[in-house]
Formats: structure tokens, sequence, C-alpha cells
């Protein structure tokens, strides 16, 4: 297991992460439909540098079809952002800026297009 610059407890980091989703505004909150934002302390072993991921079936790409699903999952990954941040104040931006980006992906805003709106 890597040592992480910042220490923080999980129910800290799940706070960072509803306060994050506060900052979204109502009306996009609103938007959102079958999806659930989960926190976990590590991502998928073959990407150990993950900070985020988003699994479903983007808004976009639902049809007349798309009915009885599971519901859309977002996962926030707490032990890689704890490593590439430097203090607590790193880590509020970080999560802020993951809980978007993935949030984004659910709307069906591809890395491409984050990348040029800033959302790295």
């Amino acid at each position: 297991m890597d040592a992480v610059p910042v220490e923080m407890t999980r129910e800290r980091f799940e706070e960072l992460v509803a306060d994050a989703l506060d900052e979204v505004p109502e009306e996009l909150l609103g938007l959102m439909s079958n999806v659930v934002i989960l926190v976990e302390d590590d991502p998928p072993h073959t990407e150990p540098d993950l900070l985020g991921l988003y699994e479903g079936h983007a808004l976009t790409s639902r049809g007349w079809d798309y009915s009885g699903v599971l519901p859309d999952r977002i996962f926030i990954y707490r032990r890689p952002i704890l490593r590439i941040c430097d203090s607590d104040e790193d880590v509020v931006d970080e999560v802020a800026v993951t809980v978007v980006h993935e949030i984004a992906h659910h709307f069906g805003i591809d890395d491409a297009r984050l990348h040029a709106l800033g959302w790295g």
C-alpha cells in the first residue's frame, strides 16, 4: 500500500464528496437519472491511478428501450486522490473536479470535451 501525503478518514472523504455534490447546480442534479455515487478506497487493480469512474449508459445514449436496468454507478476513489494531493485543500479541489468529471460522463460528455472545458 502506498503512503499518502494527506491523511484523511473515509468518513471525512465521503463528506467532501457530499459537499462537492452540493455544489452541483440543482437543475443539473435534477436531470440525473438512475445513477448512484459511491466512494471506494481503491480503483480496479488494472488502473491504480484512476481517480473516478463512470459505469453505465450515458443519458445521451439511452433510447426508447432503456428500462429495467440497474443504476449507473459513479465511483470516486479515495486513495489515488489522496496520493496526488499535498494538502486538505488540494483534496477538496480534486474531489470537486473528479465528481464533476464523472457526472459529465453521465450526461454523455467525453474526456476530450472535458479537457477542452478545463475539467481535466
